[in-house]
């Protein structure tokens, strides 16, 4: 009788075990299916800010100092899973944008002085991306008055499309024409210990242009759009506080994804514009068709179709989210998936900007690069401004609860708040001496 219960205890261990090892395999499965779920607006917002300005930025950096600003991929990766972890967090947990926090926990004014800034730095940034396709475009022999209206329709139509997954979509296969710059990368046969060396060792030049080129490296890495981006899709995906472990893991593959862009970029250029004295370049195209002779045909064509698909990935981007952070700011409707009727404001933002960027673009008289630069610094200025917003209500447990920041995400977040003013005001101190 005892020998007959061994037995039958023996068998039901056996089952439990066999429907444990059963049930394994099925979490695994739906554990790798949420986080690919998750993955989109970490992803996207990240990739995105590697834009027409931002190929410009590591271009340059490229061209005017080799590989010395490597090392500012890993850096500025670094500070970018703080920036978009921390919106990706906010987002799930309140349910609202960042645009809304603002205003509830600031006030009015203070939001209508953080969107009128907004405005203007993405207004900027939508006519540099305009002025990206336009330059690209023409490495294929397509005219600005031809390839600048034809992108300002399509980017309108993408934008008020009504569906926002349909746009996500869209947007994440667009992104993948970035991976040129990596094959351009390797075509152009870089010293690779020499890239490693400046990539984990910094090296630092006290120089007007470089700390221009540094702080314009962190307006366009860490562009203010993208902490509204990144929460406003996080809010769109109806992600709640569970989901916070799995928008980390998207935050994380975004800013390593764009930042191993960005670092391709910086060494495509260090290794063949700055040996040859290149110099200062004007625009991406100018450093597309500078790798010809160099690096070869191949080369170019991919840097220049790297070019396009970056700055229609920021037409695509910055008009929709500009129309959506100042809506949600003021309490008006906002979304693709609302009628012109329905969300007035909403229409007609998304509207102007891309008529006045598409406008201003094919006008001869303007030097788009330097409207790019201005963008990109006019970011840097504006980043801390809503960083400092933005770690006083992720830090406040009455809005955040137990998922509000730690002291040291709270400290490190402050550190890089720091690092960019004073980098700033270093800046403002040179012009102001003649020095810049």
């Amino acid at each position: 009788m005892r020998s007959r219960k061994l037995k039958t205890n023996a068998a039901t261990e056996a089952a439990r075990t066999q429907q444990a090892n059963n049930a394994a395999p099925k979490c695994d499965r739906l554990r790798f299916a949420l986080i690919l779920g998750a993955l989109g607006p970490g992803l996207l917002a990240a990739i995105a800010g590697t834009d027409a300005g931002g190929v410009a930025t590591y271009s340059n950096g490229g061209s005017l100092f080799g590989f010395e600003m490597l090392w500012t991929c890993p850096v500025m990766c670094f500070f970018l899973i703080i920036a978009q972890e921390t919106a990706a967090r906010m987002g799930c947990v309140t349910g609202k944008g960042f645009a809304g926090l603002i205003r509830e926990e600031f006030g009015v004014r203070l939001s209508f002085l953080a969107m009128g800034a907004l405005l203007v730095s993405n207004s900027l940034e939508t006519l540099s991306e305009f002025a990206g396709v336009a330059s690209g475009m023409s490495l294929f022999g397509v005219p600005p008055f031809i390839s600048v209206p034809i992108a300002g329709i399509a980017v309108w139509l993408l934008t008020l499309s009504g569906s926002y997954k349909r746009v996500e979509k869209i947007l994440l296969t667009l992104a993948c024409i970035l991976v040129a710059y990596v094959i351009a990368g390797f075509l152009v046969q870089p010293d690779w210990g020499d890239a490693a060396y400046y990539t984990f060792v910094p090296h630092i030049e006290p120089t007007p242009t470089y700390l221009a080129l540094l702080m314009a490296n962190i307006g366009t890495t860490i562009a203010p759009w993208m902490i509204f981006f990144q929460q406003s899709n996080v809010v769109g995906k109806n992600a709640g506080p569970d989901s916070v472990p799995y928008q980390r893991i998207d935050t994380c593959v975004g800013a390593i994804v764009a930042s191993a862009i960005s670092w391709f970029i910086l060494l495509a250029t260090g290794a063949t514009l700055f040996p040859a004295h290149v110099g200062e370049i004007q625009d991406a195209a100018q450093a597309a068709m500078a790798l010809t002779p160099l690096a070869g045909n191949a080369a170019s064509t991919l840097f220049g179709l790297g070019l396009v698909g970056a700055s229609l990935l920021g037409a695509c981007v910055l008009p929709g989210i500009t129309s959506s952070a100042i809506c949600e700011a003021f309490g008006w409707e906002e979304g693709p998936n609302h009628s012109f009727k329905e969300a007035p404001a909403y229409h007609i933002i998304i509207s102007v900007v891309l008529v006045f960027s598409v406008i201003m673009v094919l006008n001869p008289m303007l030097n788009l690069f330097d409207i790019m630069m201005v963008a990109q610094v006019v970011n840097g200025v504006l980043l801390p401004i809503l960083m400092i917003y933005m770690v006083k209500i992720a830090s406040d447990k009455r809005v955040m609860g137990a998922h509000r920041n730690s002291k040291i995400w709270t400290g490190l977040t402050w550190f890089a708040i720091v690092a960019i003013i004073c980098l700033t005001i270093t800046l403002f101190v040179m012009q102001f001496l003649g020095l810049a």
